[in-house]
C-alpha cells in the first residue's frame, strides 16, 4: 500500500483502491471503466440492495448455508447500506454493464468489507461466496428495480397523487357556481362551470391513481432465485422464498417469486408497463397545468378568469410581473417523464434471450419518473391549487360575449337562424340576447328561458 492506496485484486489482476475505501477491485476497476455521467443510482434503488442483502444473509443462515456469526454480521452492514449509512461508498455510474453487474458486486464488496470490520475473530468476509451466496447480479437487479419502484410507488407517488386529487375535487366544490365560457379548438363553446372543468381534472388524476396502483401490481413479484440465467443454478429451492418474504416483513409489501424466472429476467415488461402508466400521469398534469395557466393568463389581455397565488416575482425587467411558475414546473417534469418512458421502453426491449442487458438506466429512468411525479404533484397542489381563486365578474364578461350561446336557441329558432344570430353577436360584439330580442326572433320571457345559462351546463332538451 502506498499513496493512500491499498492494493486488491480480482478475477483480471491487481487494482489500487482508495485506502479508506469499503469497496474493493471490482467497483473499482468499473469507476475507471464508466466515467460517463457521474450520475449514480437512486436511494430507494441502494436501500433496496440492503434489504435483499440483508434477507438473503438471513436465510443462507437460516437454511444452513452461512455460518451465523458471518450471516449476522452481513446482516447488520448490509441494513446499514439500506439505511443510507454507504451511500457515498457506491460510486460506479448509471451507464455501466446492462446487466448491473457492477452495481451488484459494489453492494457485496462494501458489505463484506463492513461485516468482516464487524468480525471480532478476524474472520474475512467474501463479497462473492459469502454476501452474494446463492444469488447473481442477472436476479438481484430485476429484484432490486421493482422492489425500489414498488416501494417508492406506495410511500411516495399514490399519497402525493390523492393529495392531489382532494385539492383539485375541493376547487371542484367551490367552483361549481361559476358560470364561464367553453372552449374547443381554443375556441369559444357553450358553458360549463368553473367547478366542472377541476371536477374533470379530479377524475383524470383519480383514474391516474388506478392506472399506476394496477400497473404497480406486477412489480410485486420477483426474480430472485432464477440466478444466472433462470435455471436456479447454486442457489438452494428454498431461498428465494425465504428471502421474498422478509422483504416483505420489512416493506409492508407482498412481493411473491417469480412464476416463470426466464420471463422475469429476460424481460422487464412489468417495469415498462409502469412507466406507461406514469407517462398517462404526466400527460394528465400537462393538461391540467396547461389549462391552469390559461386560464390565469393576464390580468388585463388574456384569460383570467382565475388568480392563481403570487409566490415569486416573474420579470428581472418588469415590475410587478406575476407568471404561472408552477404549472412550467410541472410541465418539465412532464417532458421528462415522457421520455424517460421512451427510455424505459427502449431498455425494456433489449431482452436478449436470458438477460436484459440495458436495466441499470432503465431502473433509474422509472425511479425518477415516480420521484419526480410524486413530489411536483404535492408542490404543484400546495403552491398553486389550494391558493386559486375564481373571477367571477371577468368569466360573467366573457361568457356574455360567449356567441356560442346561439348553440342552446336551436331547438326554438333551429341551427340556420341561431348561426345567424352567433355570427352578427360576434361581428358587433353585442350578446345573443341582444341580436334576438331585436330581430323579434323569441318573446322575452322565452328568452330568458332559451338562455339560462347555468340550465345550458347540465344534459336535457327545453320542456316546450
Amino acid at each position: 500500500m502506498a499513496g493512500g492506496y491499498r492494493i486488491e485484486g480480482d478475477s483480471l489482476g491487481e487494482m489500487k483502491v482508495p485506502e479508506k475505501a469499503l469497496y474493493g477491485a471490482q467497483t473499482q476497476r468499473a469507476k475507471e471503466n464508466f466515467p460517463i455521467s457521474g450520475q449514480g443510482f437512486d436511494r430507494r434503488f441502494i436501500r433496496a440492495l440492503g434489504l435483499i442483502k440483508k434477507a438473503a444473509a438471513e436465510s443462507n443462515a437460516e437454511l444452513g448455508h452461512l455460518d451465523g456469526a458471518i450471516a449476522d454480521a452481513i446482516a447488520t452492514a448490509a441494513g446499514e447500506v439500506a439505511s443510507g449509512r454507504w451511500d457515498g461508498e457506491f460510486v460506479v455510474d448509471i451507464y455501466q454493464t446492462g446487466s448491473g453487474t457492477s452495481t451488484n458486486m459494489n453492494t457485496n464488496e462494501v458489505v463484506a468489507r463492513r461485516a468482516t470490520q464487524l468480525m471480532t475473530d478476524g474472520t474475512e468476509v467474501h463479497p462473492n461466496d459469502h454476501v452474494n451466496f446463492g444469488q447473481s447480479s442477472n436476479d438481484v437487479i430485476p429484484t432490486a428495480i421493482h422492489v425500489s419502484a414498488r416501494v417508492a410507488i406506495q410511500e411516495d407517488l399514490l399519497p402525493a397523487l390523492e393529495h392531489m386529487r382532494a385539492a383539485l375535487a375541493e376547487k371542484a366544490e367551490e367552483f361549481d357556481d361559476v358560470m364561464k365560457s367553453g372552449r374547443t379548438h381554443l375556441m369559444d363553446a357553450t358553458p360549463v362551470r368553473l367547478g366542472q372543468e377541476f371536477g374533470g381534472y379530479a377524475t383524470q388524476v383519480a383514474k391516474g391513481i388506478h392506472r399506476v396502483e394496477a400497473a404497480a401490481e406486477e412489480l410485486q413479484e420477483l426474480a430472485l432465485g432464477g440466478t444466472a440465467v433462470g435455471t436456479g443454478i447454486n442457489t438452494d429451492p428454498a431461498f428465494a422464498a425465504k428471502v421474498i418474504e422478509r422483504v416483505s416483513r420489512t416493506t409492508g409489501i407482498l412481493f411473491t417469486e417469480a412464476g416463470n424466472h426466464f420471463g422475469a429476467q429476460g424481460a422487464k415488461d412489468a417495469a415498462v408497463n409502469v412507466a406507461g402508466a406514469l407517462n398517462t400521469v404526466a400527460t394528465s398534469f400537462m393538461k391540467i397545468a396547461d389549462d391552469i395557466r390559461w386560464l390565469g393568463s393576464g390580468p388585463t389581455s388574456g384569460l383570467y378568469e382565475i388568480s392563481l397565488p403570487a409566490i415569486q416575482p416573474g420579470s428581472s425587467i418588469m415590475p410587478g410581473k406575476v407568471n404561472p411558475v408552477m404549472s412550467e414546473a410541472m410541465m418539465m417534469v412532464c417532458a421528462r417523464v415522457m421520455g424517460n418512458h421512451t427510455t424505459v421502453t427502449v431498455a425494456g426491449s433489449r431482452g436478449n434471450f436470458e438477460l436484459n442487458v440495458m436495466m441499470p438506466v432503465l431502473a433509474q429512468a422509472l425511479l425518477e419518473s415516480i420521484t419526480l411525479l410524486a413530489a411536483i404533484a404535492r408542490e404543484f397542489t400546495d403552491r398553486c391549487i389550494v391558493g386559486i381563486e375564481a373571477n367571477e365578474a371577468r368569466a360573467q364578461e366573457l361568457l356574455e360575449k360567449n356567441p356560442s350561446i346561439a348553440t342552446a336557441l336551436n331547438p326554438y329558432i333551429g341551427y340556420d337562424k341561431a348561426a345567424e344570430v352567433a355570427k352578427e353577436a360576434a361581428k358587433r360584439g353585442v350578446s345573443v340576447r341582444e341580436v334576438v330580442l331585436e330581430k323579434g326572433l323569441l318573446a322575452a320571457d322565452e328568452v330568458d328561458g332559451a338562455l339560462d345559462v347555468r340550465a345550458m351546463t347540465e344534459p336535457g332538451l327545453p320542456d316546450n
